[in-house]
């Protein structure tokens, strides 16, 4: 698992610190994999540009197997989503 995070070094390092992530995290800072995946959106005023909450689920062979994008910054695929769409024949 690999967390993508679209904001400064220092602020992902303080998060980091603060929450004790148990995987990596890709400092996006110039938003270049959050845009690549479809998930940056405007909302008018630079600073206020945000990525949405996604989740890919994406195989050995770079292959998107699932996807889950959501609408405000708190709704995420629960594990068991994930976890049912891992095990699905692809």
């Amino acid at each position: 698992m690999i967390g993508v995070l679209a904001q400064s070094r220092d602020a992902v390092r303080r998060y980091i610190e603060d929450t004790g992530l148990p995987f990596d995290v890709l400092i996006d800072q110039r938003r270049d994999v959050v845009k690549a995946y479809g998930v940056w959106h405007r909302m008018g005023i630079d600073a206020w540009n945000i990525a949405r909450p996604a989740a890919f689920l994406i195989d050995t062979d770079q292959r998107i197997l699932a996807s889950w994008i959501g609408d405000h910054q708190r709704q995420f695929p629960t594990i068991e989503q994930i976890l049912a769409a891992s095990s699905e024949p692809h």
